[in-house]
Formats: structure tokens, sequence, C-alpha cells
């Protein structure tokens, strides 16, 4: 084992002080500050400098230098794109040449999982269970920290509200309270509660800020929305990862009000490290350096790496700029060497806690749990219960689930034998042949059953094929939608309908058969479908669900795992719609059918496809109206409401019952209703159970005019129910102490 003599003792008798944060972290200021005092200029900003591995790129490709030297120097901070231990290693020996002997911090972008591959984050969501999205987070750290890597890009916490957006599928969707809940999670999940545990890795929150308001959904476009919507909107979730204690955050890619995110100063210093007081380090997204310049705020590259290193970026990522620029702007005193070291204070701080300076190689020392090069069993059964979970039931007529009994069943379309599709987007070293197809994942459920594949489309061209007599079946079982790279990072689109040759065959094979017709659709985010969704008899949102995606779609179709998931984004009947969401604001005109004077539009309903919050079950459930503990409520006493929940149908089954508000006099206009409570709930038919929700200020809370965050005096309601369009209320008021 090497170890960073130099530094090491420096850091002997060190009495360390535990801090009241979610992860365990101790106190290093006086290590940090010792190693600090004997860095050179060119190694402090050596420390904010971080390279791609040269064998893989996530971007655009910005240089092809051999970093070793500047390694060897110590003028580099950190490495990513690194998948095993022994290019790690490598990397770290070159580290451990140079003159301090800082180790090297490495980064991937695990999205949702390393090897074993979860369902994409929109999908996670769908589940609305908590608990399962932490655990997801903690199995893909396990992994990413066997393979040496300390630091994952994720989660991304940007809230969508347009389906335009490809990166839509990397979040939890549109209501920033459920955004912040799902962000806890996830960072909980990578750090857990101790830096010290190794099957950990360092969360990074994702893209700050604003990044999931792109005008027109145009990845990387500007984002021009008020301060107000920022605070209210697009904030929370970011705030949610800095009180669940995440060690990182990432810049975004885009402008906010005329400022590129990794140039905004008030967001960076004033909000990030000043009034929420994150004490990691930021570190830039591909590149987004030197974009500056090319957003025209900065006239050059150097520039671009002034205007950053003031801002308050501590990293940047493979762009160049602080390598090139950053030593001579700080001797030039174009930037404040105390700017630098507070940068490089913070990211020595995250190598300390995670015991890099004790042992450079800590990380690298689990190779035996990746020696058969096989996704662990354990970690499948997660995946296969996170899968089934995610699975949102759209529509049905009665035909679900399929039973045991089924004879003959016709598997349409070439995504039910897709692998690679089914891994999704940003699948990191996940393997497609490990992937179980739906076709084969029916296959195991139904081994009594005839089976036949039909491939009723061309997977690249959307060509129809000729399809057979389906007389013969008993049941045809049809998969549509999007391909894995149809849905991501530079995936925008203006068009998210299902292909029109998709949406025909469903139509023409309904029309042909006449029996019952299950639509499986499979993509990153809402699509419309209006087309072939008369001829479907059943239609489950399956998204793309991982490295048991089969296992788990043949779990809900046969009724093992009755789907429980709900949407996390309004679906929307027509694209014009977009961006399109449950809590809009109100209006002085509000629509009401058959008024041409409202807001709306003379060609299609203002009404979504499936509304925030949908999902229905094999099972029926009755939600009783919401009952208030009493009618009024001082300010900052706890608000607690109860309801009760039956199983009124024939199987077991779970609810996710959703708790809204309505402020109805504000001093500044608020959303029709917003999200501020989720409670799920499994019964067996017949049951009856009493759940009861408590608010707090924070949910009645809203920010004013002022840009302060106040809870006012008055009216408020309580809605409960199964989805956003689906409620029972009730009303209390609060008043002054």
């Amino acid at each position: 084992m090497k170890k960073n003599s130099l530094l090491c003792a420096i850091i002997l008798g060190i009495m360390a002080t535990t801090l009241p944060a979610q992860t365990v972290k101790k106190d290093y200021t006086h290590q940090v500050d010792s190693v600090l005092k004997l860095m050179t200029v060119e190694e402090k900003v050596g420390q904010m400098i971080q390279y791609s591995n040269n064998k893989l790129l996530t971007g655009p490709s910005l240089d092809s230098r051999n970093h070793t030297e500047e390694i060897k120097r110590g003028e580099v901070g950190s490495i990513f794109n690194i998948l095993t231990v022994e290019r790690a290693k490598q990397y770290q020996d070159l580290a451990m040449q140079s003159r301090l002997r800082i180790p090297l911090i490495f980064g991937l972008d695990v999205v949702h999982g390393m090897r074993t591959i979860f369902p994409i984050p929109m999908a996670e969501a769908a589940s609305f269970n908590l608990e399962l999205i932490k655990k997801t987070a903690s199995v893909a750290a396990a992994e990413t920290s066997a393979h040496g890597i300390h630091w994952t890009f994720a989660p991304m916490v940007d809230i969508s509200r347009d389906a335009r957006w490809g990166r839509s599928m990397e979040g939890a969707g549109e209501d920033p309270w459920y955004g912040s809940q799902v962000a806890k999670a996830r960072v909980e999940g990578f750090q857990g509660t101790d830096y010290n545990d190794r099957n950990t890795v360092l969360a990074c929150a994702k893209h700050f800020a604003a990044y999931g308001a792109a005008v027109a959904g145009k990845d990387y476009a500007e984002a021009d929305i008020s301060e107000h919507t920022l605070l209210q909107v697009y904030l929370p979730p970011f705030r949610a990862a800095v009180e669940a204690g995440v060690g990182t955050f990432m810049n975004a890619f885009n402008e906010i009000n005329g400022i590129p995110a990794t140039a905004h100063k008030p967001l960076l210093r004033d909000i990030l490290k000043g009034e929420w007081g994150f004490k990691g380090f930021v570190v830039s997204d591909w590149g987004s350096v030197g974009e500056i310049a090319k957003h025209r705020m900065a006239k050059d590259n150097e520039d671009a790496g002034r205007l950053a290193a003031i801002a308050g970026c501590d990293m940047d990522m493979h762009s160049m700029t602080y390598a090139r620029h950053l030593v001579n702007l700080v001797k030039q005193g174009a930037v404040d060497i105390t700017l630098i070291d507070d940068a490089v204070k913070r990211i020595l701080t995250v190598k300390f806690e995670l015991g890099l300076f004790d042992d450079p190689y800590r990380y690298n020392y689990r190779e035996k749990e990746i020696e058969n090069k096989k996704v662990n069993a354990a970690h499948r059964k997660v995946a296969r219960e996170a899968g089934a979970g995610s699975v949102v039931l759209l529509k049905n007529q009665n035909v679900l689930p399929v039973t045991s009994t089924a004879g003959k069943i016709a598997v349409v379309g070439p995504l039910n034998k897709a692998k690679k599709d089914m891994l999704g987007n940003w699948s990191a070293i996940g393997k497609a042949e490990e992937v179980i197809s739906v076709f084969d994942g029916l296959k195991a459920a139904l081994p009594k059953a005839k089976i036949t594949y039909i491939e009723g489309y061309d997977l690249e061209t959307n060509e129809l094929k000729p399809l057979p007599d389906f007389s013969e079946y008993d049941v045809i079982i049809v998969s549509v939608g999007e391909r894995a790279m149809e849905s991501g990072e530079a995936k925008s689109k203006v068009d998210i309908n299902i292909n029109a040759n998709q949406q025909l065959m469903v139509k023409q094979i309904k029309e042909k058969a006449g029996k019952p017709v299950i639509t499986l659709v499979m993509g990153g985010r809402p699509l419309i479908f209006s087309d072939m969704e008369p001829y479907a008899d059943a239609i489950l949102m399956t998204w793309w669900l991982g490295t048991e995606a089969g296992n788990s779609i043949a779990d809900v179709l046969t009724g093992k795992y009755n789907p429980s998931g709900k949407l996390p984004m309004t679906f929307p009947r027509h694209v014009g719609q977009c961006p399109l969401y449950y809590n809009h604001k109100s209006t002085g005109r509000a629509w009401a059918p058959n008024n041409p004077w409202v807001s709306g539009y003379m060609d299609e309903s203002v009404k979504p496809a499936y509304v925030f919050g949908y999902g229905l079950s094999y099972t029926t459930f009755e939600i009783a109206a919401p009952v208030m503990s009493k009618k009024e409520y001082k300010a900052g006493e706890p608000v607690v409401l109860t309801t009760s929940v039956t199983n009124t149908g024939q199987y077991t089954g779970k609810e996710t019952v959703q708790l809204y508000l309505q402020d109805v006099v504000s001093s500044v206009t608020r959303p029709v209703i917003e999200l501020c409570g989720i409670r799920q709930v499994e019964l067996a038919p017949g049951e009856t159970r009493k759940i009861e929700f408590t608010l707090s200020e924070q949910e009645l809370g809203f920010f004013n005019s002022d840009k302060q965050f106040v809870t006012e005096p008055g009216d408020f309601k309580l809605f409960v129910g199964s989805s956003s369009d689906n409620l029972k209320a009730t009303e209390f008021e609060l008043i002054k102490k």
C-alpha cells in the first residue's frame, strides 16, 4: 500500500470533530491549511483542473494531449471517465510522483447504475418509492467504488416541464417538492452516512441551475425565467441536495437571464456558497468554462477563465481554460489568489474526507468483487424490483393481468427483443448481453404458453413488416416507442409523437386480430400516442428499465407485481402544448369548455393526455375525504390531516396517496395546486388503512416579491387523491401567533 508520507506527517495528532451533516464528515481545516501553505500557484491551479481519460470521451473533443507530465508535476486535480481499477491505479501512480503527492479524484457519469443498470431516473421517479430510489443509488455506488471511482456526476435534480427536452430522462420530473425528495434520496443513497465506507461515492447535484428551463426545450439553450420562478421552482431540489450533505455541484451549460451559469456569481457565491452554506466544491460541465466566450460574455478563452474563477467555479472540466490561463491570470492580479485558495481548500477537503490522503489507493482493493465480470445476483434483484415499481399502467380494459392460462401469445415489435435499448442512455458499463429482454422475460414467466415473436417493423427505419394472421393467438403484446439514444443529452425533439408507422401497426393489429392488444410504450420522456390509443386495450409506460427490464415487465404483465407507478411528468396531447405542467398559475380567464374567451387553444384542448400523478392498478382504491385535526392553526404550528384508503378491488396493491395544497389568497400568485406530500400504502382486498400527513411552514411558505421566504396567514385548501385531477378537498385557516 502506498502512502502520501509527506502529507501524512502533517495530519498526525490532529483531533477531528464530527460536523452536523447528513453524511458524517470531520473537520480537516488544519490539515488543509497546512497543505495549502506548501503549494505553489501552479500546484493550486492544478487542483482546479480536471481532464477526461483519453480512452473515453463523453463530450466534444477539446484536447488530445497526453497529460502524464502535468500529473507528475502535481498540476492536475481530477480525472474522469475512468472505468477500471487498473486505469485508476495508473493515473494515481503518476500523481504519487508529484512533489506533494496530492491524490487525484476520479469521477464518472453513473446516472442509473454502473454494471447493474437500473431504470432511468425518470422511470424510478415514477415509482414514487423514495426508499427504493435511495437503495438503487446505494447499489450503484457500491459497484462504482469497486471500480476505483470516487465520484459520480449524479444526481441530476433539474426540474423539467418540457417533454421536448431530452434530458428529462435524467431527473425526477416537473414538481419541485417531489424533485427535492428524490434529490435527497439519491444523494443519501450515493454518499451513505459515512465517507469512510468504501461502498459509497461522492455525489454531484447538477446542473446548477435552471438547465431544465431551456427555451423551446432545446438542450444548451438559454433559460429566460423570472427570478421568482427560479427561486420557487428550479432551486428547491438543489437546496435539498445541500441539506442532504451533497459533496459537489456541477454548473449548467445554459445562461440564466443573461449570465452563463458557469460565470453566475450571484448563484454560485451569493446563494450556494453564501446563503446556503455549501462547503463542497463546484465543477463545470464539459467545456462550459470555455463556452462563456461562446455566449459572448467573455472576449476570449482567457477572459472566460477569469469570469468562471471569480464566479466560483472551483474545477474546470476538460475545457483547458484553467490549464492554459489561470496561473497567468493570478500572477497578473486579474484573479485574486484568495479565490484560488478558497477553491483549492474545498477540493482538498473533499479528498481528505474521502480518505485519499491516508491512502490514495483505498478504492482500488476490491477487484475480487468484479472479477467474474457478471452482474451481482442481489443487485439484479433490486433492479427487478425497481423496474416493476417504475411501470405506469395508463389504460386497462380488463385484459390485464395476463393469466397463466394464456395459451398462445404474439409478441410484436423489435423492442421486445432489443437489449441495448433497455439499458437506456447514460448506462455506464452496463452490458447489453446481460439484459433480460421482454421476450425472454415473458418466456420465463409463462413457461406453459406458446410465445411467438413477430417483428412488425424495422427498428432502424420504422418501415412496417408484413403481419401474420392473428386468429390463433389469445393476446398480442406490442412494444413501441423511442430507442435508447433518442432521449438524453443533445436529444431535444420538436416531435414527441411515437413514430406514425408504429402507431399504425397497433391499429392494423387490432383491426386484423380482434383480440386483446397490450401495448408497451418505451422511452425516456413523455410521449404522444393518440393515434394508437383507441386500438390498444391496455397501455403501459415501461420507460427503459435496465438490466432486468424483461423480468420487471413480465412481473407486471402477469400480475406478479401489481403496477403502482405514477407519472412524474404530464403527458401532453400535442407537442404544441409544451411546456405543460400541472402546477401552473391561475389566470383571470381560466379555461372552461365551450368558451373562446379563456386561456386555451382554438385547435386543441388545454387538458393533457395523462396528468401528473396518474397511474392505474389492477385493483381499485377509495381514498376518503381528508379530515383536519382542527380548522385553525397558528403560524409555526404543525398542520395535521388524516384520510383513509380502502382497497375496493380483487388484488393486493399499492396506492400512492398524494397531498396537494392551494394557498387561496397570497401576496404573489401561487399555483392552482402544488404537491406537498405522498404516502404509499399496500393493501389487501377489502383492507382499509388510516394515514396521516403533517405539514410545516416549509410546505406552506413561498418566496414573496422581496425574495423572502414567508408564510402568510389566511385560508388554505388541502386535497388528497390518486392523481392531480382526482382529488377530495378540505380547508383550514392559518392565523398569526
